[in-house]
């Protein structure tokens, strides 16, 4: 199996916060599952130049059918910013709470999308989790690894996350990896 699956937190959380985070972590727990389980498929279809929507939708048969997450919702808009954000799937964990949910490939740190995820999550002003599915691996026509974006997302964004200074308000961030990792 190559899933893998990171957590980071921020270092201060209040009451609701810590209760909230429990919902959110077993939400996680499910999604890893699903990977895991899903595996053997995502493996089939991750491959040099496939559609970037082939892994996307075996991880929107999880979020939407069994977790209850819904798929391309504009989040509400944030004063002084002119966005559309459009995530790929969303959850609501009450009023003005939630989860945002993004399944990348290619463009995942090439592409900074990464990053565009972790400040969508940040702006969101009914969203205060992130779910990012990202390959191990991309591959080259060789069939040989050309990036590892998995450990590229957790050393770029982990670093938003353990240390006052530098922390954004995003409450929590799930990283999993998805794919062989060679």
């Amino acid at each position: 199996m190559d899933l893998r699956h990171a957590r980071f937190v921020r270092s201060a959380l209040d009451t609701a916060e810590s209760a909230e985070l429990s919902r959110v972590d077993a939400l996680a727990d499910e999604l890893a599952a699903h990977l895991a389980a899903e595996s053997p498929t995502i493996d089939l279809v991750h491959i040099h130049r496939a559609q970037s929507s082939a892994v996307q939708t075996i991880v929107a048969a999880m979020l939407r059918e069994h977790l209850g997450f819904r798929e391309e919702v504009v989040l509400t808009p944030q004063d002084g910013f002119v966005t559309h954000a459009r995530p790929d799937f969303v959850y609501s964990l009450g009023p003005g709470r939630g989860i945002i949910a993004e399944v990348e490939r290619g463009g995942t740190t090439t592409n900074n999308h990464d990053l565009k995820d972790l400040w969508k999550t940040h702006i969101a002003t009914d969203a205060q989790h992130l779910f990012l599915v990202v390959p191990n691996a991309n591959w080259n026509e060789a069939g040989i690894a050309r990036e590892h974006p998995y450990n590229r997302v957790l050393t770029r964004l982990g670093s938003f996350f353990g240390d006052p200074r530098r922390e954004i308000d995003v409450v929590s961030l799930h990283v999993f990896g998805y794919g062989r990792e060679v």
